[in-house]
């Protein structure tokens, strides 16, 4: 886990807990440690295969990969801290898996902000695992709406296919651990042209918590947050105050 801002010993201040999509590392949300400043520490969560954890094998499992982690992120937090969650699409997820987990490890998740993502009960019917390289690539550039250009570049491609490709069969692969909601609020976010996760499907994360829920959109595709960092940053903060 990478600290892109603050710090979790900032007393009672509540840390936004950031997690990664496919192929990201936690040096995606380090200008939103900036974009914060004076409403949260930022922290982002780590997987394994990218930056500083790039020598460690990639997980392909979602459930795997929170029960591995928990204890560690857990540990890192500390006892009794406070956090919003935020994962984007396969993040999303699993930002839900270590929710259930973190709160039996006595940290308190005031929110869960998932966004890009349908409900964790409803699985992926367009894939892109298994694919033969190029038409990978091509089909997570159509999910996606974007190409990240280090993979026009041989040596970055060849650390970052494997990657992406783990990620991707993670992600479609996807079943809850458990049909328990969680019990803290949710608010869900999506681009309100994103042609790869529906307003009804981003809205089933309802069915998910026993708590509050909210639905926000915002300008742009799939991957809207990319530029959108601060509006994002801003309906967090919204929420937060709405029902605090």
């Amino acid at each position: 886990m990478r600290e892109t801002g603050g710090s979790t010993g900032d007393g009672d201040r509540t840390t936004l807990l950031c997690v990664p999509f496919a192929g990201a590392g936690a040096s995606f949300f380090h200008p939103w440690g900036a974009l914060a400043a004076g409403r949260w520490p930022v922290l982002a969560f780590e997987l394994p295969g990218r930056e500083r954890r790039m020598l460690e094998t990639p997980y392909r499992s979602v459930v795997e990969a929170a029960k591995n982690e928990a204890d560690g992120l857990a540990a890192r937090l500390g006892a009794g801290a406070r956090v919003v969650m935020f994962g984007h699409s396969l993040g999303a997820v699993l930002a839900y898996e270590l929710v259930h987990r973190l709160t039996e490890r006595d940290i308190h998740v005031e929110r869960l902000v998932v966004s890009g993502s349908p409900g964790p009960w409803t699985q992926r019917e367009r894939r892109a695992a298994g694919l033969p390289d190029e038409e990978f690539l091509a089909r997570v550039e159509e999910f996606a709406g974007f190409r990240h250009e280090a993979l026009d570049h041989p040596e970055m491609r060849e650390l970052i296919l494997p990657v992406l490709q783990a990620d991707c069969e993670m992600h479609e692969n996807y079943v809850p651990s458990t049909d328990a909601p969680v019990s803290v609020p949710i608010c869900s976010l999506r681009g309100d042209s994103d042609g790869l996760v529906t307003a009804d499907e981003a809205r089933q994360w309802r069915d998910a918590t026993t708590s509050g829920f909210s639905y926000v959109e915002l300008p742009g595709d799939h991957m809207y947050l990319v530029a959108l960092g601060r509006e994002v940053l801003d309906v967090i903060e919204e929420v937060s105050g709405r029902d605090g």
